[in-house]
């Protein structure tokens, strides 16, 4: 199993990859992988503002569209926009977050379901 950083890592990969493929744009640059707490922080917002760039109108067009999510081995994974946020993209993403979450509860980090699901 991947350590914190490294599921931190994933999960903004993710989160940033496939709104990229949608709108057609390069992904950001994420900054190196650090291992503590403000090096996590700088990438989530790194990764964070990259995908509130994004112009919606071309994400939101992109349902049909074929794109191709590249490994970090090379392979290529053929989707339309549609499937590779539903089948793929997001369920990575909810995978590497909820991960990192039992990471720190195990850790003995004093989070609740209300931590991980946001404050209404």
């Amino acid at each position: 199993m991947y350590d914190l950083a490294q599921q931190v890592g994933e999960a903004c990969r993710h989160a940033v990859i496939a709104p990229a493929l949608l709108a057609q744009r390069e992904p950001v640059g994420l900054p190196p992988l650090e291992h503590d707490m403000a090096g996590l922080q700088a990438r989530i917002a790194t990764s964070i503002e990259f995908i509130e760039s994004l112009p919606r109108a071309e994400i939101d067009a992109a349902a049909e569209r074929n794109v191709a999510f590249r490994l970090k081995s090379g392979t290529e994974l053929p989707f339309t926009g549609r499937t590779l946020l539903l089948t793929f993209s997001v369920p990575q993403f909810f995978f590497h977050v909820t991960t990192a979450y039992d990471l720190l509860r195990h850790a003995g980090v004093e989070l609740v379901k209300k931590d991980y699901l946001g404050r209404r």
